[in-house]
């Protein structure tokens, strides 16, 4: 028996589980959030004995005689301290990190009270954070710090009154708190575990499943494969290629792929009987770049196709050829992108509940959008739509990565045959494997220009992989191709792109949606054209921008708020101060989903008990569209507050308004709101009474209607909205560490300004991230990668980000906002490098960036170590150089070789988490304490 001391109370187990584990799936204690099992994200921080420590590495049996605090354990007093300091800072997005970063603050604030800047940072060091930047993070430590200190009363949260206002997001304190609910956090009455096995190998044909070991299994409630599935086996976002359970005698497309399902009583005998089960396979040869792919003879993809190609696009407009040639400033340069994580906090995670006989199914699901997983699963599972409900959960960030069905359908399958409610949720190894990811790409980029620096013409190719599945392949590639020219008055192009198919992870939606990887190209090139017209970076893309009125390269004329010029003036004196370590990028992004696709935003509201409810199948996915329609329903018909109710999506009562994506849910559906608001407005004059319209409803729709892509007009719409943005990147000379980044971004008219700017900051440390140091590693089709050693940048990391918000529309469409979800991480990666460009005069073309000092270090043998307080130490007398250290760091910042008997570690890369410490069988190592 194992005693534990939680939050004061003392509690018992019979076996020894991770306290993790203990908390949630016994106490159901479930604000320390699971989100990555391996000690790396910091997501499950408790207290123990005054210390922050990560729960799932401690087991039961190394508690005996300590206390441990979670969020649930705080004082009412501390619980409102932390809620409202987390509010009114704005550092709440999507959540899932909050708690741990709450716990974090409090153990600081207990030992320091009037942190500093440095200190508050070093605090939360070891959790990551995807979505604030870290900036909010720590100005609410710092305000709970100041509230707690002097005892001042919490104050009232301030009532939103309309648009423009800096408004406390309406789910705030549930995710402080934890009493907000994920997918991971229902725990039904004779709720299942289930879970896939997946393929050996990337490609390969499968010869036979032998499940009778794990069938023999106590708590095994049932195994299903290809044959079980109700409807169809194959499904896909867009193109229906996506493989649902390889068959016997079947071919996979990439390692992700499952062979079949086991529903269990509980995780740990799930986790049991996926090792039972034997999976032969005949390892085929693959494909594992374009390159690859595209050459005579190699092995198709997908069986039947002619070729690996997914997607063509050729956008032509001018006659390019003859402006390059009679120009007399042209540029040439290969780049290259990489694949990129997402990294979201929360793994995938589904709950489904499924009567067979009547054909009903509810799934409670995190994704981006809940009318497309009802589409697809209603597909899968061969019923029609009134049978299949499907229910968004709190979502722990999804940045485009949550679009595609993970562990949705499964669930429900398994629900269907078992009769029982299942939960399946992903490991942060099958996350990895499994979720599309960004686009690495080869662009080759032309630009000319004549003796001004006017932009005359850009020819681009550029070569897409999109892994083995086409998921939104084909219009990233698109988005990709249509930006690449980038928000400049010249209308001569001719980019052709290829989306080519290999045997790698699926490739898809990523915040930017292409155009990071082809803003990264042309921006580069225009610093080059600068230098040879003698003029600045800055005044090149000035004299370039595009102006209201104005053509840009796809012909379409630029709305009257367009606000590119007035971005780059809001920099233009830090540019000029930081000459020689500064570089500047510009970039625009689409807002809906344009080109001709029919793009609709629908919004219901209906008046109960006297209160309006807003209800629309948009998904909230951190970016705080809740709060966004709640203060565009104030603004529209002058109600209180008090008297809106905002409704998470879901597909019975919600009208469909797509998926959140392509920084299209606040224009399309604000919009949509803002037509039903009117509808309302006038029964409101008539009854004065929101009781006296009590049963009633109003449905509001807009179609954000555009021009299909290759349309014949002289100037077709190719998108209803634009946002713009210009970023600068300031590197420390001495350092050469970015030290600042402004970005500032024209976001037509900024419903929340609060949550503008932690959306920008977010996204310009999201694209830090890609420029500076993210690696996503594949060897033949595998992630080589862990969670913590994909480098996504930590607090320590993040420079001064300066966000400036620039309003310029005054068109009532959606009030005048546009999205900025996606184009904050757009211009991030060029105006660093143009700031390193700058400082050392290498021109760099890759990514991330080489030579500079977010590279890899190499790991430091113990004697040349340093420690500082927290950092691992090692007792060479005792160490056996086992190497158990080296497999359990998340982080792979140790390396151990026994045969030269050395230990070294890197230093920057720890985690600080304990792994290693936890899994060394000779105690040799340990936390420096000073």
């Amino acid at each position: 028996m194992f005693t534990v001391t939680i939050n004061g109370r003392e509690y018992q187990s019979t076996t020894d589980k991770s306290l993790l584990r203990f908390l949630r799936d016994d106490l159901h204690l479930t604000a320390a959030k699971d989100g990555c099992s391996e000690g790396a994200c910091g997501a499950c921080t408790v207290i123990i004995d005054g210390e922050t420590a990560r729960a799932c590495t401690y087991k039961l049996s190394r508690l005996a005689g300590k206390s441990v605090t979670t969020i649930e354990g705080l004082t009412p007093r501390e619980q409102d301290v932390y809620s409202y300091a987390f509010a009114e800072a704005g550092a709440v997005q999507c959540g899932f990190c909050i708690p741990g970063m709450t716990l974090c603050g409090k153990a600081l604030i207990d030992r320091v009270p009037d942190p500093t800047d440095d200190q508050i940072a070093y605090a939360i060091r070891d959790n990551y954070c995807r979505c604030t930047g870290y900036v909010k993070i720590k100005a609410a430590i710092k305000l709970a710090a100041k509230l707690i200190r002097e005892n001042l009363p919490v104050p009232d949260r301030e009532t939103c009154t309309g648009i423009g206002t800096r408004t406390q997001r309406i789910d705030a304190r549930e995710k402080v708190l934890g009493t907000g609910k994920y997918p991971d956090d229902l725990y039904l009455d004779g709720m299942l575990m289930g879970g896939a096995v997946r393929v050996p190998y990337a490609r390969c044909r499968i010869l036979d499943i032998d499940v009778s070991k794990a069938l023999a299994l106590p708590g095994v409630r049932g195994i299903y494969f290809a044959e079980d599935v109700p409807g169809s086996n194959v499904t896909g976002h867009i193109m229906q290629d996506w493989t649902v359970l390889v068959p016997r005698g079947g071919i996979s497309h990439t390692i992700g792929d499952a062979v079949c399902l086991i529903a269990a009583d509980d995780d740990e005998t799930l986790q049991k009987a996926k090792k039972l089960v034997r999976v032969t396979a005949e390892q085929l040869p693959g494909v594992f770049s374009p390159a690859e792919a595209m050459a005579k003879g190699a092995p198709i993809v997908h069986e039947g196709h002619a070729d690996n190609i997914l997607s063509h696009q050729h956008l032509v407009r001018g006659d390019v050829d003859l402006e390059i040639a009679r120009a007399p400033h042209v540029v040439t340069r290969h780049y290259s992108t990489p694949w990129t994580e997402h990294a979201f906090l929360e793994p995938e995670c589904a709950v489904a509940v499924a009567d067979k006989e009547t054909g009903e199914c509810t799934i409670y699901s995190t994704d981006q959008g809940v009318y497309a997983t009802q589409h697809e699963c209603c597909n899968i599972m061969g019923v029609k739509p009134d049978q299949m409900h499907v229910v968004n959960m709190l979502v722990g960030g999804g940045f485009g990565g949550k679009e595609d069905l993970t562990v949705q359908h499964y669930a429900c399958i398994m629900a269907w045959h078992t009769g029982k409610p299942v939960k399946m949720r992903l490991s942060r190894q099958e996350s990895l494997m499994i979720h599309p990811k960004r686009h690495s790409m080869e662009i080759d980029m032309t630009t000319a220009c004549d003796d001004n620096g006017y932009i005359k013409a850009v020819k681009a190719t550029v070569i897409s992989d999109t892994g083995a599945y086409a998921s939104l392949g084909a219009p990233v590639l698109q988005r990709a191709c249509t930006h690449a020219a980038g928000p400049y008055n010249f209308q001569n192009i001719d980019i052709d792109g290829i989306a080519v198919y290999t045997n790698n992870p699926p490739a898809g939606a990523f915040r930017g949606f292409g155009v990071t990887q082809t803003c990264f190209a042309s921006e580069s090139n225009l610093n080059l054209l600068a230098e040879m017209v003698g003029i600045t970076p800055w005044e090149i893309r000035f004299r370039n921008a595009i102006r209201p009125g104005q053509v840009l390269p796809n012909n379409q004329v630029a709305f009257p708020g367009t606000a590119l010029a007035e971005t780059l003036l809001a920099v233009k004196d830090v540019f000029d101060a930081n000459r020689g370590h500064v570089g500047i990028a510009c970039c625009m992004k689409n807002a809906g989903t344009g080109v001709g696709l029919a793009d609709w935003g629908r919004c219901r509201l209906t008046i109960e008990d006297g209160k309006v409810y807003i209800r629309s199948g948009a998904s909230c996915i951190g970016q705080g569209l809740g709060t966004v329609l709640t203060m565009i329903a104030i603004e529209c018909t002058h109600l209180d507050e008090s008297q809106i109710v905002y409704v998470p999506a879901e597909t019975i009562n919600a009208p469909d308004s797509g998926v959140t994506s392509g920084s299209r849910q606040t224009l399309v559906t604000g919009e949509a709101l803002r037509r039903a608001c009117e509808l309302l407005n006038r029964d409101l004059k008539n009854y004065r009474s929101l009781k006296a319209l009590n049963g009633r409803e109003y449905l509001g729709t807009y179609l954000a209607k555009t021009d299909k892509m290759g349309s014949i007009k002289k100037n077709p719409v190719s998108h209803v909205g634009y946002g713009y943005a210009t970023q600068l990147a300031v590197v420390d000379p001495e350092t050469r560490r970015i030290s600042q980044i402004y970005a500032a971004h024209d976001v037509g008219r900024a419903i929340n300004p609060l949550n503008v700017e932690g959306q920008i900051e977010g996204g310009v440390l999201m694209g830090m991230g890609y420029a500076m140091q993210e690696r996503f590693p594949l060897e033949n089709g595998i992630p080589k990668v862990k969670y913590g050693s994909l480098r996504v940048p930590r607090s320590l990391e993040a420079p001064e980000i300066i966000p400036i918000i620039v309003e310029q529309n005054k068109e009532t469409l959606a009030l005048g906002a546009v999205g900025c979800g996606e184009i904050t991480s757009i211009p991030t990666a060029p105006a660093i490098a143009g700031a390193y460009y700058a400082l050392d005069k290498t021109f760099r073309t890759s990514l991330p960036l080489e030579n500079t000092p977010y590279a890899p270090k190499e790991k430091l043998p113990y004697p040349a170590l340093v420690p500082q307080d927290g950092d691992v130490v090692f007792d060479p007398e005792t160490c056996i150089f086992c190497g158990m250290c080296m497999r359990n760091c998340p982080a792979e910042a140790i390396s151990v070789s026994r045969a030269d008997k050395a230990w070294t570690i890197d230093p920057d890369a720890c985690l600080h988490c304990g792994m290693c410490i936890q899994n060394c069988p000779k105690k040799s190592l340990s936390f420096f304490r000073k």
